[in-house]
């Protein structure tokens, strides 16, 4: 909708309640979809999955598959959707970020996703690339697992010099403040700003440079 363009429907998790829902995004309403006949639907390989776009596509339907881990994969896969959703081109150009900037460290933080059980992300992801252009250091950067499941005690190990909690897509808030600080200071962020990306991603760049600048 930044780009002027309205779709004909959405998943219950989209932040525009006016539009019309089919489905969530691992379990799509197929035939809903295939009923409003689209020009083209937009999944996420992060989010959604394979055997849908492949029900979609037997369906007739074109589907346009975006696929983003790192910051500099914003600029290229937004220039592809606005060619497939024939976006106007001035309204869908950046200023996009254009590589994975690595600012000088100056923070090392843990970035928890999830309670019961504890989770946070590793270095292979949009949220901890966007973390190293901010000068910030994911204490789990060197995971192997994208969203590894972890353990209080070890995250203490690891010695982070904040907590970076999210409000999505746990909403951690001011009432796991005492918690959180028994690993580290707290500073509570926007999920959306650290994990969403898209035409939101140079000011949510600036949003979260601006916060971080406070510590």
């Amino acid at each position: 909708m930044a780009w002027g363009i309205t779709p004909v429907a959405v998943t219950r998790f989209c932040e525009q309640p006016q539009l019309a829902h089919v489905g969530g995004t691992k379990d799509p309403d197929v035939d809903a979809i295939a009923a409003l006949r689209p020009d083209v639907v937009v999944m996420c390989t992060q989010e959604n999955r394979l055997v849908d776009a492949e029900a979609l596509r037997a369906s007739g339907i074109n589907v346009h598959a975006i696929d983003i881990t790192r910051l500099a994969h914003v600029g290229p896969q937004m220039e592809a959707l606005a060619q497939a959703v024939n976006a106007n081109a001035e309204k869908s150009s950046g200023p996009w970020p254009l590589g994975d900037e690595v600012a000088s460290p100056r923070l090392r933080a843990f970035v928890p996703i999830w309670k019961r059980p504890w989770m946070t992300i590793s270095g292979d992801t949009y949220g901890s690339s966007l973390l190293r252009a901010l000068g910030v250091e994911n204490v789990y950067d060197d995971h192997p697992d994208r969203y590894p499941t972890v353990e209080i005690a070890d995250v203490v190990v690891r010695k982070p010099d904040v907590v970076l909690a999210t409000s999505e897509p746990y909403p951690f808030a001011e009432r796991h403040r005492v918690q959180l600080e028994e690993i580290a200071p707290v500073i509570f962020i926007n999920g959306q700003d650290l994990f969403w990306w898209g035409a939101r991603t140079p000011a949510a760049l600036q949003r979260l440079q601006a916060v971080l600048e406070s510590v």
